[in-house]
């Protein structure tokens, strides 16, 4: 068998994998939406529907990585495609954890509505985060499956407006119970949900950072942005 028939094979086993990847990130999209959903309408019906999706989700991450062990094993690609294939392993595992954190969102959703809590609490600054998060995560998988490092840059300069987010929500909340303790527990629970909409942005932020390494074969984890944008030059 020829070498140009190997690497074709080769691609389209590739392709195969990228294709069930960029369908459990639809999947994990469609979680996140309909947990902001939930949130936003007190429905407690979607937010079970939330967690029912995971299962799904697991199943596709380990699906996924048992073709990408196959992959391995039969191929044994070079370096830059194996960096590849690692790669596609841990944007998956991002995507399983980003959905975990819209599950976790759910479940809380359906603890304060079965708790009886206001409705009148502060949650807008959180459902926009959390629509933050979500396109954030959109525009990773996008950028991932075109491998566009440029787009992998604004992806990561766009994290830290979520954090900004993050952190000023945090401090509305804080003055909210001070003014009311009645609200304190509630407000704890929406605290908990803001943490998991930050960490799906740390998630997507996770995913950029690999296309990078792909592409580059850079870690730039834990770097500061201007040594990001040296490597990209």
């Amino acid at each position: 068998m020829s070498d140009k028939h190997l690497s074709s094979q080769f691609d389209s086993e590739l392709g195969a994998v990228s294709t069930r990847v960029m369908e459990m990130g639809g999947l994990v999209e469609s979680q996140i939406r309909q947990a902001i959903y939930a949130l936003s309408e007190f429905n407690v019906e979607v937010a079970e529907q939330v967690m029912e999706t995971e299962n799904r989700v697991n199943a596709m991450e380990v699906e996924i990585d048992r073709e990408l062990s196959s992959i391995i094993a039969r191929r044994q690609p070079t370096a830059r495609d194996l960096r590849l294939l690692i790669a596609i392993s841990k944007a998956t595992a991002n995507l399983e954890r980003a959905g975990d954190e819209a599950a976790k969102v759910a479940r809380m959703v359906g603890s304060i509505i079965k708790s009886g809590a206001p409705r009148s609490l502060p949650s807008m600054e959180l459902r926009i985060a959390a629509d933050m998060a979500s396109a954030l995560l959109r525009k990773a998988l996008d950028a991932f499956a075109r491998l566009d490092t440029m787009a992998a840059l604004s992806i990561l300069k766009e994290d830290d407006l979520i954090d900004k987010e993050f952190d000023g929500f945090v401090r509305k909340l804080i003055t909210y119970m001070m003014e009311d303790p009645r609200m304190i527990s509630p407000s704890l629970d929406l605290l908990f949900l803001a943490k998991s909409v930050e960490r799906i942005g740390d998630h997507a932020k996770n995913i950029a950072e690999l296309i990078i390494y792909i592409v580059k074969g850079a870690d730039v984890r834990h770097i500061p942005m201007e040594h990001i944008e040296s490597v990209l030059k």
